[in-house]
């Protein structure tokens, strides 16, 4: 449930956002020197690290606060590792380590990649399509070894980043520890591992999803009321209208979903089979929505709306990127479907009842 906590950083964020990273902005610049200015201003608001507690250099905001904060990031389609941030200080504040300042990313970034922490103290293996890594300073990582799992801080530069960029341009890079060293590291209390950072970021990437959803509704219902053909704005033609009521629907399915997930986690000490089931559950229906509403939006503005001069593009392409992090829709729903088949038949119906 949305506090009014909640909402005050959500605000506080959506004006540094409308400030210094408006998209009819970002998208006709001809660099990114936009982004010092906005990372400085969101530092400032102590956004980045908002999930890490203030004796470890963050600013102690509640996990509710921060993905209201990805929610308003999704409005506006940033493309700066704003999320990737929080959930490397998130990490790195449950293993007891301190934050260091800038961006991080973190990795692993897809449910099948592995890294081991070997016994002499360095990491070693391969993540694929880790978001910003060549934006970033540093990576926070999970890494497992005989005994357990490791939450460790690494710089960048000590890896080798091989380039890559989603359909949106965002870099999305194959990282490989090749027996790095970590500047520091910690064992991971109980629970934290790498199912729990994926479910982080199928959170997070539902909530930042439901908000690009939003604003591709508000530019397409805009667009349909000013848009004339055959002397009558678009909007007025019931094929139109159709179009425009089933894009609605699927962003009130999106928003109701990473809601819901968001909540579930935020009031969660542990990921239990309840989280699981949110997160996955959010994570499948929003990169559905994300799929449908792109497809419907695009059908509205015509061929205006794949031009790049035009901002529906930051906001469609960038989301279905999205669909592809920390795991896509069809993996999790597999993954869903076994856990749901492993409890049996007779849990199924109380868990989604519970719910």
């Amino acid at each position: 449930m949305t506090s009014e906590s909640d909402h005050i950083v959500a605000g506080v964020a959506a004006r540094i956002f409308a400030d210094f990273a408006d998209p009819q902005t970002t998208n006709r610049a001809k660099d990114g020197a936009w982004k010092k200015p906005f990372w400085r201003a969101l530092s400032d608001a102590g956004l980045p690290l908002a999930w890490v507690p203030e004796q470890l250099g963050g600013s102690g905001a509640s996990l509710a606060e921060g993905f209201a904060v990805l929610g308003a990031a999704g409005r506006f389609a940033v493309a700066i590792p704003l999320a990737e941030t929080l959930m490397a200080g998130w990490l790195l504040a449950r293993a007891g380590l301190k934050s260091p300042h800038g961006a991080m990313t973190v990795a692993p970034a897809r449910p099948l990649d592995r890294i081991m922490f070997d016994k002499d103290g360095r990491l070693s293996g391969r993540a694929l399509g880790v978001p910003f890594a060549s934006d970033t300073q540093h990576i926070t990582v999970v890494a497992q070894d005989l005994t357990g799992n490791v939450v460790a801080l690494v710089a960048t530069k000590d890896c080798r980043i091989d380039e890559g960029q989603t359909p949106a341009g965002d870099a999305s890079n194959v990282v490989s520890f090749d027996h790095v060293q970590p500047l520091r590291y910690s064992r991971a209390p109980a629970g934290l591992d790498r199912s729990a950072l994926m479910l982080m970021g199928l959170v997070a990437r539902s909530v930042q999803t439901a908000g690009a959803l939003e604003t591709i509704l508000s530019l397409s219902v805009a667009y349909a009321n000013e848009r004339v053909a055959f002397e009558r704005p678009i909007g007025k033609f019931q094929a139109v209208q159709q179009n425009l009521a089933r894009l609605a629907g699927e962003v009130a399915a999106a928003l109701a979903v990473s809601g819901s997930a968001a909540d579930t986690l935020a009031q969660s000490s542990v990921f239990d089979d309840v989280a699981f089931l949110e997160a996955a559950s959010a994570k499948i229906r929003c990169a559905e929505a994300a799929t449908e509403g792109a497809s419907i939006a695009h059908q509205v503005f015509g061929a205006i709306g794949f031009t790049k001069e035009h901002v529906l593009h930051c906001f469609t392409l960038r989301m279905l990127a999205w669909r592809d992090d920390f795991g896509n829709e069809s993996y999790w729903a597999a993954e869903l479907g076994r856990h749901i088949a492993r409890r049996g038949v007779e849990d199924f119906w109380p868990l989604v009842a519970s719910r």
